[in-house]
């Protein structure tokens, strides 16, 4: 069977953070005005998560807060991607993409072994 190539705990852990950055970046584009509290609800992370990879995307400039007022006279944020921000979400997207691909090759190798395998076991077992 093929071996599965092992990725260190740190490239395990970027990719994870990338796929996290990615999916705020898409929700705020989508709705620049969801609360940190709704944005953590959505995504299914915690809302201290969501709190880190915003504040970092503000300090790396691909999101700017803007104050607003709401319906309800409390203060709000509205999230907007700068243009950064919008080549980020393409980069992230795109190295997602490449990511996704390769895992989609190593599992159907894996799944044609598998089948393979349980073949053989079938064939073993009429004899």
């Amino acid at each position: 069977m093929n071996d599965v190539p092992q990725n260190s705990d740190t490239a395990l852990s970027t990719g994870a953070r990338d796929e996290l950055k990615l999916r705020v970046l898409r929700a705020l584009e989508s709705n620049p005005e969801l609360s940190q509290r709704q944005l953590a609800a959505e995504l299914g992370v915690s809302l201290g998560g969501v709190n880190y990879a915003v504040k970092a995307l503000v300090e790396r400039g691909l999101v700017k807060m803007k104050n607003f007022s709401r319906s309800d006279h409390k203060a709000s944020y509205l999230y907007v991607l700068t243009p950064s921000g919008i080549a980020e979400k393409a980069s992230l997207a795109s190295a997602l993409l490449s990511r996704k691909l390769e895992e989609y090759e190593l599992l159907m190798t894996e799944i044609g072994d598998l089948r393979r395998e349980v073949e053989l076991s079938e064939r073993a077992e009429q004899r």
